[in-house]
């Protein structure tokens, strides 16, 4: 039995979040998504729930996603953390990648790999 896929959308986008959504109903064996649009409201979510993937955006209203990156890595192991941004410059990439990131995938230009990329995920 393929284990469930507990994912948490961290983006302050209500339309990428619902595009996101529409995207992931395709990927078996997800349980029903977590989402919130901030840092602190991340926090909050990690510290009652364990996702087990976080699709992560770099910009939020509070702390950055880089910022929650680092939490994550810090106090958090295990979880898979997929960066989406816009900002995807090699500055970007790196860093992320050198924090821990597993994946960076630009909004731009790569977003319908997001689904494919979740269903490789075991």
């Amino acid at each position: 039995m393929t284990p469930k896929k507990n994912i948490l959308i961290v983006d302050d986008s209500p339309i990428v979040i619902e595009r996101l959504k529409e995207m992931l109903t395709s990927v078996k064996n997800i349980e029903p998504l977590i989402f919130c649009g901030s840092y602190n409201a991340a926090v909050d979510i990690l510290t009652n729930k364990k996702p087990n993937i976080i699709i992560l955006d770099i910009n939020l209203p509070d702390k950055n996603g880089i910022e929650l990156l680092r939490y994550i890595r810090a106090k958090h192991e295990g979880i898979i953390v997929i960066m989406l941004s816009n900002q995807a410059g090699e500055y970007y990439r790196n860093l992320c990648k050198l924090l821990g990131a597993d994946y960076f995938i630009d909004k731009s230009n790569e977003f319908e790999l997001v689904p494919g990329l979740i269903s490789s995920l075991s």
